[in-house]
C-alpha cells in the first residue's frame, strides 16, 4: 500500500506542476500565434504605396558634380548624376518623405529629404580632407561601442589584440611568458654566439639579436604608437641604431611595440581602419613595396583638430564627416599588413596567395572580406527574433512559406549596424559585416576550410592507407600567415587494440613536428633556414633567412599520401582482433620546441579525424 500511495502522490505532484506550467505556456503559445497571425494579416492587408520620380541636382562649391551616386537611403534604388549634375530617380514614395543621399569620390556624404512627385531638390557635397595629419589623436574604440554593435565583436578579434598578443611580444623581446629573457646573441655583429646548452634559454627574440634597434614590427602590430608620418620609412622600419638616431636631428627614433600605451595598445582599432584612404602598391606590381610594410604602404586621412573623417563600405550614410570608400570592400585593403618580405625572402603573403588563387577572379571569386567579415544579422527586438524564426522555418523545411510569412522571412535578411535607439536604420544584410573577423583564432572557422579523406585496404601482407587533405575553403594557402603555423597529418595503425603496426612505406613526420616525429604522416608548413647559422627551421624571421621548404596546401588544392604497414605474422579472422587505422589532422599555432621555450600553452586543434576498422583475413 505504501508503494502504491507513493506512486499516486508522485502522480499528483506531477499533475500540480503540469497545471502550474500549463497556463503560462499556453499564454506564450497564444501570444506567438497572435503575433504570427497579426504579421501575416499586416503583410496581406498593407496597401501598396504609390510612387513617383524625384529630380534634382548635386553640386559642390564649384558647381555641378558629374557622376555622383544618389540613393534612396537603405534601399537599392539609386542613380547617377549627368554632366550637368542633374538626376532623376524613380520609385520614390509620394505619401512619405525619404532621405536621398549623394556621394562622389573625394567627398563626404550630402543628403536631403524628398517626396515622390515633389519639388526638385539640391544636394551639396563638400570635399573631405586629403592631407594626413600625423599628430592626430586617435579615438578610443570604446567610443564607437556607444552606437555600433560591431565594437564587442572587434574586442574578440585578433586585430584588437595585435599590440598585446603574448606570442608577438615574447618573440619581439626574446622572453618567455614569465618575462625571463634569453641572453643577447651578438647576431648584429655578424658573429652570433652559439647557444650555451648549460645556460637557460627562453627562445629567440628580435631584441636579443638587435638590442639597439626597434625593427619594423610596429608598422603592422602597433601603428598608433607614434606620431610619425605614415610614409616615414626611417622611423617605422626602425633600422637605425639608437646611438645614430640620438646623434642626428634628421633621423627619428624607431617605433617600439613596447611603447604602445593608451589607445596605441588597441593594436588595429576602429578609428585606424576607417581612416585608411588607399593602399600603395609597388611600381608595376600588384603587391606593396616590400620595404614599406604596414602603415608605410597606407595613405591615411587623419583630419586636423576639431574635424573628423570616417570611411566605410556603406554609401548612403546621412551623418556629417562620413564618406564611402570602395577600397574597404576589396582584398587590397588587407595587403599592406598581410605581405611581408625580409631582404628577398617572402616571410608571409596571404594577400599574394589570394591573388594567385581562383578566389581573386573578379567575377566568380571572393574577397578577404567575404570570408573574414561575412554578413552578420543582429537581433535587437522580439519581432526580429520572430523574423529569424520565420527564416529558419523556411530554410529547414525546404519549402517556401505562405506569402505573408515569406515576406516576414525576407526581413531576416536585414539588420542594423548602428543600434536603433541611437538612430540606426534597418538595412540590407549585405551591408552588415561581422567585425570579429574569424581566422586562426577560431577553431570552427579553421575546420570549415579543410577536408580529410581516408581509405584503407589489405594488399597481401600489408595494409595500405590512402589519404587526401584538401584546402576546400581558404582563399590562400593552408595554413597561411605566420610561418610558425603548421598542419600535421598523423596516421597510426594498431592491431589488437594497442600493438603498433610497422610502417614499411610512405612519408614520416619530420623532426620539427616534436612529439609525433617519426610517425607516419605529413607536415604542411613553411620552413625557413637561417642563412648565417644554418638553423632549420629557424623561428627568427627577422634574420637573414632563406626558404627551405613550403609544403602548405594552396587554395582549392589537395595533398595525397600513401602509407603501408606490415601485417603481423599469423594475422587471421580467428584472432578476433581488428586492425584500426586512426588518422588525425592537427593544427599547431607554433612549433612545439618554440612553445616549450616560450611557455606558450596553445593546445593542438583537431581539425578532422577518421577511424577505420578492418577485419584481417588469412588470405586462403
Amino acid at each position: 500500500m505504501s508503494g502504491r500511495r507513493s506512486f499516486q502522490d508522485g502522480g499528483n505532484a506531477f499533475a500540480v506542476v503540469l497545471r502550474a506550467w500549463a497556463r503560462p505556456i499556453f499564454l506564450v503559445f497564444l501570444l506567438l500565434v497572435l503575433l504570427i497571425f497579426g504579421s501575416v494579416i499586416a503583410v496581406f492587408a498593407w496597401p501598396q504605396q504609390s510612387t513617383a520620380s524625384v529630380s534634382g541636382i548635386v553640386t559642390d562649391v564649384n558647381g555641378p558634380v558629374e557622376g555622383a551616386l544618389v540613393r534612396v537611403q537603405t534601399t537599392a534604388n539609386h542613380t547617377y548624376t549627368g554632366e550637368d549634375g542633374g538626376f532623376t530617380i524613380q520609385g520614390v514614395p509620394t505619401a512619405e518623405r525619404v532621405t536621398l543621399v549623394a556621394w562622389a569620390e573625394g567627398y563626404i556624404f550630402g543628403w536631403t529629404e524628398a517626396t515622390g512627385g515633389g519639388e526638385e531638390v539640391e544636394i551639396e557635397l563638400h570635399p573631405h580632407n586629403r592631407v594626413d595629419n600625423s599628430v592626430y589623436d586617435w579615438e578610443p574604440s570604446e567610443n564607437c561601442g556607444e552606437c555600433h554593435p560591431s565594437y564587442t565583436e572587434w574586442l574578440r578579434d585578433a586585430h584588437s589584440q595585435s599590440a598585446v598578443n603574448v606570442r608577438f611580444l615574447t618573440m619581439y623581446n626574446g622572453t618567455d611568458v614569465e618575462g625571463n629573457r634569453s641572453r643577447n646573441s651578438n647576431y648584429y655583429t655578424g658573429l652570433p654566439r652559439t647557444r650555451d646548452p648549460d645556460a637557460p634559454y627562453f627562445g629567440p627574440g628580435f631584441k636579443v639579436d638587435f638590442p639597439k634597434r626597434d625593427g619594423n614590427c610596429a608598422a603592422c602590430h602597433t601603428p598608433m604608437a607614434s606620431k610619425l608620418d605614415a610614409d616615414n620609412s626611417c622611423g617605422w622600419n626602425g633600422c637605425h641604431m639608437q646611438e645614430t638616431s640620438d646623434a642626428s636631428d634628421e633621423l627619428p627614433d624607431g617605433v617600439s611595440p613596447n611603447e604602445a600605451v593608451g589607445v596605441a595598445a588597441e593594436g588595429i582599432s576602429c578609428d585606424f581602419c576607417h581612416k585608411i584612404g588607399a593602399v600603395n602598391f609597388y611600381t608595376d606590381t600588384v603587391l606593396p613595396d616590400p620595404e614599406m610594410p604596414g602603415i608605410l604602404s597606407l595613405t591615411l586621412y587623419r583630419p586636423k583638430s576639431g574635424e573628423d573623417l570616417l570611411m566605410g563600405t556603406v554609401d548612403d550614410v546621412a551623418r556629417p564627416d562620413d564618406s564611402f570608400n570602395r577600397l574597404h570592400r576589396e582584398s587590397a585593403f588587407c595587403a599592406s599588413c598581410h605581405y611581408g618580405v625580409n631582404d628577398t625572402t617572402e616571410i608571409y603573403n596571404s594577400y599574394g596567395e589570394w591573388l594567385e588563387s581562383p578566389y581573386s577572379d573578379p567575377d566568380a571569386g571572393q574577397t578577404c572580406q567575404n570570408c573574414h567579415m561575412p554578413e552578420a544579422p543582429r537581433l535587437t527586438s522580439s519581432m526580429e527574433s520572430l523574423v529569424q524564426t520565420a527564416a529558419w522555418l523556411e530554410n529547414t523545411s525546404g519549402r517556401a512559406l505562405p506569402a505573408g510569412l515569406g515576406k516576414l522571412a525576407e526581413r531576416s535578411q536585414r539588420s542594423y549596424f548602428v543600434f536603433p535607439e541611437k538612430g540606426g536604420l534597418f538595412r540590407e544584410l549585405d551591408q552588415i559585416h561581422l567585425h570579429q573577423m574569424p581566422g586562426a583564432n577560431d577553431e570552427q572557422f579553421l575546420r570549415s576550410a579543410i577536408a580529410l579523406e581516408v581509405a584503407a585496404e589489405i594488399e597481401g601482407a600489408e595494409i595500405v592507407v590512402n589519404t587526401q587533405v584538401s584546402n576546400t575553403g581558404a582563399g590562400h594557402h593552408y595554413p597561411t600567415g605566420s610561418p610558425l603555423r603548421q598542419v600535421l597529418l598523423v596516421v597510426r595503425a594498431t592491431y589488437g587494440g594497442s600493438e603498433d603496426l610497422t610502417q614499411v612505406a610512405g612519408d614520416v613526420l619530420p623532426e620539427w613536428t616534436g612529439d609525433v616525429a617519426g610517425l607516419a604522416g605529413q607536415g604542411y608548413a613553411k620552413i625557413l633556414r637561417d642563412t648565417l647559422t644554418g638553423e632549420e627551421p629557424t623561428f627568427s624571421h627577422w634574420r637573414l633567412v632563406e626558404l627551405a621548404e613550403d609544403s602548405r596546401i594552396p587554395a582549392l588544392s589537395s595533398k595525397r599520401g600513401m602509407f603501408r604497414f606490415a601485417l603481423p605474422e599469423g594475422t587471421g579472422p580467428q584472432s578476433g582482433d581488428e586492425i584500426n587505422i586512426d588518422v588525425q589532422l592537427l593544427y599547431r599555432r607554433a612549433f612545439q620546441q618554440l612553445q616549450q621555450w616560450k611557455g606558450w600553452t596553445d593546445p593542438d586543434i583537431l581539425l578532422a579525424s577518421e577511424t577505420i576498422g578492418i577485419a584481417p583475413s588469412t588470405g586462403e
